[in-house]
């Protein structure tokens, strides 16, 4: 996670240093860099962590809505809401933005509270810092489960923001919101959220006659194949292994279209995919590489060695056992990835093969 600050006078740049030692020595699921800068004409280039922006705010802010994951200002709302209100285009990509005012009593949440992160940052800036937290989000207000905010936290992909604004909008009016997966839940359903084999009679109970309107909820997996509600919101979780073997120099296009085909025949979201496998005299293939660039995930390699060692049932290849020094590529390398299982076997078309693993894993409200 890339954070960016900028402050504008010498009483912002010492609340900045602060606050660069609190980002830094705070714990963090991720590896967070940060970079700041201070705008003014008392500044001078001096060799220290700041550096001198020139630009204008439009052209500075440009930049780091394209770079970094949070934006800080150290200074007045409106010096910020200036600099991005070219740039901000939509919630599920545009950073975090916090703004707080160079006393630090202040620490406001401008912009992407949810999905970018910028109300739980606020939240652990001020709790250090000793400021105020200015929160507005509507379900913060009101203390009411935030579906995007949970989407983020447990790294899945929301279908449809559509569904989303009606989740939210649905439990700030006190109806009842129904949910479902297959997964392992941890914890107890927050309010408002309800089981799907029980939201029929909460929605009854709602309205004290009976069912009325269309039902809403939500369901996490990685498949598409199921509807429970009249409007459903998948949340779609990283927990798929693409296990892939294919020729050398097979283009990524040929790839992209096995694994595309695979998963839609089998109601699966390309979202789900947490990371593709392959043997490690693959590690190297330009399109493996490639595809895998495209999807943004991880490309794993695992030896001959490692592959043949993993007990279970595969799918066997003596031509591939030739080639390699093991029977089977793809789903070998898709379970070696994370011990998921199977849910696909080998599949195979124009060069390619690929199977399909599906990671285990909890939802934890």
């Amino acid at each position: 996670m890339k954070i960016s600050g900028i402050c504008f006078t010498q009483s912002g740049r010492k609340l900045a240093e602060r606050v660069n030692a609190l980002l830094l020595n705070d714990t963090w699921d991720e590896l967070i860099t940060t970079e700041w800068y201070c705008k003014g004409r008392r500044f001078q280039k001096d060799g220290s962590m700041f550096d001198l922006v020139t630009e204008s705010m439009h052209e500075w802010s440009g930049r780091r809505f394209m770079d970094s994951d949070v934006i800080i200002f150290i200074g007045a709302t409106g010096i910020a809401v200036r600099g991005i209100a070219p740039h901000v285009r939509d919630k599920r990509y545009d950073p975090a933005v916090i703004v707080i005012d160079e006393q630090g009593k202040f620490c406001i949440a401008l912009l992407s509270g949810h999905i970018g992160g910028a109300n739980d940052m606020v939240r652990r800036i001020s709790a250090k810092l000793g400021s105020v937290p200015v929160i507005t989000t509507a379900t913060d207000v009101n203390d009411l489960f935030a579906v995007d905010e949970f989407a983020t936290k447990n790294d899945m992909t929301i279908s449809s923001m559509t569904y989303a604004k009606e989740v939210s909008a649905a439990l700030l009016s006190g109806d009842p919101v129904g949910f479902w997966t297959n997964f392992q839940v941890k914890g107890e359903l927050p309010e408002g959220i309800v089981w799907a084999d029980k939201l029929d009679k909460a929605r009854a109970d709602s309205t004290g006659h009976g069912l009325e309107g269309t039902s809403l909820g939500f369901y996490i997996s990685p498949s598409f194949s199921r509807v429970d509600f009249d409007h459903t919101l998948w949340l779609i979780p990283k927990c798929l292994v693409i296990g892939i073997g294919c020729r050398r120099d097979t283009p990524a296009a040929r790839i992209e279209k096995l694994v595309n085909n695979v998963l839609w025949e089998n109601s699966l979201f390309t979202e789900a995919i947490a990371s593709v496998a392959s043997i490690d005299l693959k590690k190297d293939e330009p399109g493996l590489i490639e595809f895998c660039r495209r999807m943004e995930v991880p490309f794993h390699t695992f030896s001959a060695e490692e592959l043949q060692q993993l007990n279970g049932s595969f799918t066997p290849s003596e031509f591939v056992e030739k080639t390699t020094g093991v029977d089977n590529v793809c789903e070998r390398s898709a379970v070696c990835d994370g011990g998921g299982h199977l849910i696909i076997r080998k599949t195979g078309e124009d060069g390619v093969t690929c199977a399909v693993a599906l990671l285990d894993r909890s939802i934890e409200f």
